[in-house]
């Protein structure tokens, strides 16, 4: 687990710096630079970019890497190379084909209710090409466990970008509709650094040729398009549904709940990076018992991490929103279920590593359309009804459904399971201080409150997790950095 925790916690702390800086941006920048509606607008852009760019990388960003260590000849790992840089470039010419075609369509139906999308709709293909390439790229870096430069690109890169755009939007630099086409410069520009890198730690030799066992290949790579798919819906659809249903200025309001939600998700996806490779190698090597311990201890320390900033949002939820404009306030139950889903996330270890890289992964794509279909029907049934807290519960159920049916599937298949003697603990933990510190009010400014419950809370589940052994590892880690 050494170079695991270690590449883990670099990825942890550069994501963690860029969630903060998004987290200025969300809270505050954008709500007081940016009127309500364009505010929504650009939501609704990134929410929309983020469901075609799985379309586009056709999958290959996760073929990359569930290939690649089981060629033995670096010219089969080339040609494996030329497939991930040809095939979504050829995606990306029929799908922009398709929309050319469709275009006046596309304007016809963003002409009612919404229609301050209209001039921008083609930027949702531009910043969704730069996405795939990007995903590619950093995929290609992880195969040599290089994933620090690509983790700061992107949590770090364009949120910092961003910020600077709406100072300059606040001086009066630049205006509105220029900050737009900006902000999807910077996917660009995003995609550009990443690819220079990735050609920097290996540079295949191009050809025409592909693998192999291209039938197996591309086989695996259209299921997973499928899949990865389905999961960009599930995070991203109810966004695009409130935009159907609601004002536009909805997204930017349900969206700030989710951004403060989507801060627990954080340690998941530090760890995804490195373990997402590893999981491959010990999947094509067949080492049960290996696969066995990194599931488990993957879980625990991931709960472990998730668990106090849960807590925290929780706790501080309140104080929060009394720091943004009123209009942007949303109920607690929203970001409560969607916090408890990003919980269940990371509860799940590398579950997702396992099963996407097993023959398995075809199941996951059936159950995952079903779950897909069903959080539409849901987002129709309930948004009309409950608004934007219908959206959340939506998310939640699919999400509750989803995650469960595939720690199903591994125990099912591998007969190996995420669950400790310290899983029950940890959540016992976790509810006994959230009830403790939720009605826990210091009568002082809201940024004062949080700095002083923040503490409190901190230095009672440290205490916890080291009195109780939650973790060997978050043990040693938690002495190494208290000794220096």
């Amino acid at each position: 687990m050494g170079i695991i925790i270690n590449q883990s916690f670099k990825n942890l702390i550069t994501t963690y710096f860029g969630f903060g800086i998004g987290a200025i941006n969300t809270l505050f920048l954008f709500t007081y630079f940016l009127e309500q509606e364009y505010y929504g607008l650009v939501s609704f852009l990134l929410s929309a970019a983020n469901l075609i760019w799985p379309f586009l990388a056709f999958g290959v960003n996760s073929t990359l890497i569930k290939f690649y260590t089981s060629y033995k000849t670096q010219e089969e790992k080339d040609r494996l190379f030329n497939l991930a840089l040809l095939l979504p470039l050829a995606v990306a010419v029929i799908i922009g084909l398709l929309g050319l075609f469709s275009y006046d369509l596309l304007l016809q139906y963003f002409s009612d209710g919404n229609g301050l999308v209209q001039p921008y709709i083609w930027l949702i293909f531009v910043i969704a090409v730069a996405t795939a390439y990007f995903e590619i790229f950093f995929s290609w870096s992880k195969l040599y466990y290089k994933s620090v430069f690509g983790n700061f690109m992107k949590e770090v890169f364009h949120r910092f970008c961003i910020s600077l755009l709406l100072l300059a939007v606040y001086f009066g630099w630049i205006n509105v509709s220029e900050f737009i086409y900006c902000i999807a410069g910077v996917f660009v520009l995003r995609s550009i650094a990443m690819g220079i890198y990735a050609f920097a730690l290996y540079t295949p030799n191009f050809s025409f040729k592909f693998p192999r066992n291209l039938v197996r290949v591309l086989k695996y790579t259209s299921l997973i398009l499928l899949a990865s798919s389905v999961a960009m819906v599930l995070l991203d659809l109810d966004k695009i549904m409130i935009e159907y249903y609601l004002p536009i200025e909805n997204v930017a309001i349900y969206g700030i709940g989710i951004y403060i939600a989507t801060v627990i998700s954080v340690p998941q996806k530090a760890m995804h990076q490195i373990t997402h490779p590893m999981t491959a190698n010990l999947l094509n090597t067949r080492d049960r018992e290996g696969l066995r311990d990194l599931y488990k201890r993957s879980s625990v320390n991931l709960l472990i991490v998730s668990g106090i900033i849960f807590i925290l949002i929780i706790t501080n939820l309140n104080q929060l929103y009394e720091l943004i404009p009123e209009e942007y306030k949303l109920s607690v139950l929203v970001v409560l279920l969607i916090s408890l889903v990003k919980l269940y996330d990371n509860l799940l270890g590398n579950n997702n590593s396992i099963l996407f890289n097993s023959d398995y992964y075809r199941l996951v794509l059936g159950i995952g359309v079903c779950l897909a279909v069903l959080a539409f029907i849901l987002n129709i049934l309930f948004i009309p009804i409950f608004g934007i807290e219908g959206a959340a519960m939506a998310s939640f159920l699919a999400y509750f459904i989803y995650n469960s049916t595939k720690i199903f599937l591994v125990i099912n298949k591998f007969k190996i399971h995420p669950f400790t003697g310290k899983t029950w603990l940890i959540l016992l933990v976790i509810g006994i201080l959230c009830a403790v510190f939720y009605f826990w009010e210091f009568p002082f400014h809201p940024i004062i409150n949080i700095g002083l419950k923040s503490g409190l809370i901190c230095i009672c589940y440290l205490l916890l997790a080291y009195k109780f052994n939650f973790s060997s590892d978050f043990n040693e880690l938690l002495r190494k950095y208290t000794s220096r």
